[in-house]
């Protein structure tokens, strides 16, 4: 079947449609978002499988109440006349769904991570580009104002010479998430701390301080009844000549304790901190800037560990739609931290350092 032709860009006569795929964990952040941005989009139908998953997002939402309903993707590309397909569905179905929904003519915005595999996450952009539509990635916590601060203060060369970055995700995740949707710590569906909870810190070293050269990890299931890992530890040599690490459990003792990262540079030091990198909790450099008064009003306490992001997130794919801005985090951005966890994952289960860009 040849693709349909794709929603015409820019889109400035009306607002933005969105169909929301997934009702599930988090959902709640994708309808908050497009609530918060209704003068310029809306969302006009919503897709899940279980009934009562959209019964109980709309019963958080009453607004909802009286969108169309689909129980499958082609029902709603069928059915519904949306410019953009929100996937917030297990991550092991986004390719199939992107590709899916791309060869219907529409956009596609996916939450992290964007696959589970490389060739699917490739495939994925593969099928969007040759659809002519755009592929978003959901990063939103590169939008929080501690990390904008800290990205700032990179790009600026305050640092000097960067020598070491430190990244903790201490969580937890009891046996009863994972047991409530089975499809979670699947290897095909979901992947493990790195591929999931961690996915957005992987993001944030390349991001802040990549391109990544190489990786050596070891990952390990000590406390959770699930196929992938609960904890790991990923060493990273950076293309500068720096050295990173990612340190990632869900096993922390009864509640989330720690989202942090540590820049150290010869002319500056910073830690980011709180359960969700939300509290700037040193902020050092050798000169002094006027931006340094931002700092006392970064800080913030967050609703979850997903941060207030998303609506800032979806204000660039509001404004790349409507020829106002580039995308900020598109597919192929996207495959950056892709790429650095699954070669996490190749080190880890042969035992070897692995080198970037991967080689199959």
């Amino acid at each position: 079947m040849s693709p349909a032709t794709a929603v015409e860009l820019p889109i400035t006569d009306r607002r933005i449609r969105f169909a929301l795929v997934g009702c599930g964990r988090i959902a709640r952040n994708h309808v908050a978002a497009l609530a918060a941005h209704g003068e310029r989009a809306e969302l006009v139908a919503l897709c899940d499988k279980r009934p009562d998953a959209i019964d109980a997002l709309a019963a958080h939402a009453p607004a909802l109440g009286g969108l169309p309903r689909f129980g499958s993707l082609a029902a709603l590309l069928a059915g519904c006349d949306a410019d953009v397909i929100v996937l917030a569905t297990p991550s092991g179905l986004h390719s199939r769904q992107a590709i899916q929904a791309a060869e219907a003519g529409r956009h596609v915005l996916t939450e992290k991570p964007m696959a589970t595999k490389w060739d699917e996450g490739m495939a994925m952009v593969r099928a969007c580009r040759d659809a002519g539509v755009k592929l978003f990635v959901v990063k939103q916590n590169r939008l929080n104002a501690t990390l904008q601060l800290l990205k700032q203060a990179i790009d600026a060369g305050r640092f000097g010479r960067i020598a070491m970055v430190n990244v903790n995700v201490f969580w937890t995740r009891p046996q009863s998430y994972y047991d409530e949707a089975p499809w979670r710590g699947r290897w095909d569906m979901d992947g493990g701390a790195f591929m999931n909870q961690a996915s957005h810190y992987v993001d944030m070293v390349d991001w802040l301080v990549g391109p990544v050269d190489n990786v050596h990890a070891y990952t390990a299931t000590l406390g959770r009844d699930i196929e992938a890992e609960d904890t790991g530890v990923m060493g990273l040599r950076l293309r500068r000549g720096g050295l990173a690490s990612v340190n990632v459990t869900m096993l922390t003792h009864g509640r989330n304790f720690e989202g942090s990262i540590t820049v150290l540079g010869d002319k500056g030091t910073v830690r980011i901190g709180g359960v969700a990198v939300n509290e700037i909790q040193h902020w050092a450099f050798d000169d002094q800037r006027p931006e340094d008064e931002a700092v006392k009003a970064a800080n913030y306490a967050p609703p979850s560990v997903y941060g207030h992001g998303h609506p800032l997130y979806y204000a660039n794919v509001i404004d790349t739609l409507r020829g106002q801005a580039s995308a900020e985090v598109d597919g192929y951005e996207g495959l950056r931290s892709l790429e650095v966890i699954i070669a996490a994952y190749r080190s880890a289960r042969d035992g070897v350092r692995v080198g970037l860009p991967l080689v199959f």
